[in-house]
């Protein structure tokens, strides 16, 4: 008998072992989740967007008149300013390109036999003109002779005032005649020398074409060169961009912001700089421009931005690394509180038509409707629902349900 008692103990006791096994098992285990704590601190909206800097007064240099443009940046020897981006130019002292007459065009061969036939007919035009100068001269000294005659004899008085005054007059009119034909002749002889430069075809012209006739294209104004948009020798036409010139000291930074963000933003708002490799900087907006414009985005979205301008407030030291069209990024305050109960926007969801959160409860999730006023992407104002010390769960999933177990992930 003790030995039957003996195994029926045993059998119970390994009955109940493994009926406490199926029942730890059995037992709901309590989810695991991330918790964060409802805080009063400062909070602010910013509308965050790449920008680029640039240089507030950038003055292109452009070609004065239609010619060749010496080659800027070249090689120690060569002709021309030897002007390369970054160097220091002086107002009206520096020279920042030469530029030297446009050589002549080819001419066909029907233009050329044309132009030829023009040039012998001035020949032979300046041939008749030169004869007529000699008719004229032969006609005056006559007149000459004709007046001392009448002059003699009007001492005598052997002839009329009239004959006398006629004398006069053919001399005059001779001189006049006279003057009117040598003019004549250097018309002429200026109409067949540009007939002549027509001929001109680049072979022959090529020898003139000395740097002591060149134009000397001085910088309008001291700073750096920024740009050499015209670099190789070529010819351009007048107007032609080929220098910017700034300086670098002297940034400001564009950023585009959608619209709906910048009718939040005011003249003066603080700015946070940075995404441009080194710490971030102060600024603060100096102007919202009033009208808009139609960008597409790298998705192909149709965007209505709003062109910010931002200044640096923080001095020179902290951003002289930065350049002329250097990528930044932006976040311009639209909002901020000094002093605001916030929860992270990661604990939020949607329920029904109000803003909702699981808290701790003892152990257990409890959902709690709120009610929330300006938020960004990281954390929310909280109006109403929430104290501070609350704890809230992040990122609810849907294994998360009201009034079950919950446990901190990471706290044994």
């Amino acid at each position: 008998m003790p030995a039957n008692w003996t195994k029926r103990i045993i059998g119970a006791a390994l009955l109940a072992a493994i009926a406490g096994g199926l029942a730890w098992f059995a037992w709901p285990r309590p989810v695991l989740v991330d918790l964060a704590t409802v805080a009063r601190g400062p909070i602010e909206v910013t509308a965050d967007d790449d920008g680029k800097t640039r240089v507030r007064h950038v003055y292109t240099v452009s070609a004065p008149i239609a010619g060749k443009v010496l080659r800027i940046s070249h090689p120690l020897g060569e002709q021309g300013p030897s002007l390369h981006v970054g160097d220091e130019v002086i107002a009206n002292q520096t020279v920042v390109a030469l530029m030297q007459p446009t050589l002549p065009g080819f001419i066909d061969a029907r233009s050329r036999d044309q132009l030829q036939a023009e040039v012998l007919a001035a020949d032979a035009s300046i041939q008749q003109q030169e004869a007529e100068v000699k008719r004229i001269e032969a006609a005056l000294d006559f007149a000459r002779t004709e007046f001392q005659r009448a002059q003699t004899l009007l001492r005598t008085q052997s002839v009329s005032a009239q004959a006398f005054d006629k004398a006069k007059f053919e001399v005059a009119t001779s001189e006049a005649a006279l003057a009117s034909a040598k003019a004549q002749v250097e018309m002429r002889r200026a109409v067949r020398t540009s007939l002549a430069a027509r001929l001109m075809d680049p072979a022959n012209a090529a020898p003139s074409a000395e740097p002591m006739c060149c134009i000397r294209v001085l910088a309008p104004a001291s700073g750096r060169v920024l740009k050499i948009i015209q670099d190789s020798e070529t010819t351009v036409l007048p107007g032609a961009p080929l220098v910017d010139i700034g300086n670098p000291l002297d940034l400001e930074i564009v950023a585009d912001l959608l619209s709906t963000d910048a009718v939040q933003i005011k003249v003066g708002a603080p700015v946070r700089i940075d995404g441009w490799g080194g710490p971030p900087i102060k600024g603060k907006v100096v102007r919202v421009d009033p009208a808009g414009f139609l960008k597409v985005s790298a998705l192909g979205i149709e965007e209505q931005r709003v062109r910010v301008t931002i200044d640096f407030t923080d001095p020179p030291e902290a951003w002289a690394s930065l350049g002329h069209d250097y990528r930044v990024i932006v976040h311009v305050t639209a909002w901020s509180a000094p002093d605001a109960l916030t929860v992270p926007v990661s604990a939020l969801f949607r329920k029904a038509d109000q803003w909702a959160v699981f808290t701790d409860d003892n152990g257990r999730a409890k959902t709690v409707p709120i009610q929330i006023g300006h938020r960004n992407n990281r954390t929310a104002e909280v109006l109403s629902g929430l104290a501070a010390g609350d704890r809230v769960v992040l990122h609810p999933s849907d294994r998360i349900t009201d009034g079950i177990r919950i446990a901190q992930r990471g706290v044994e």
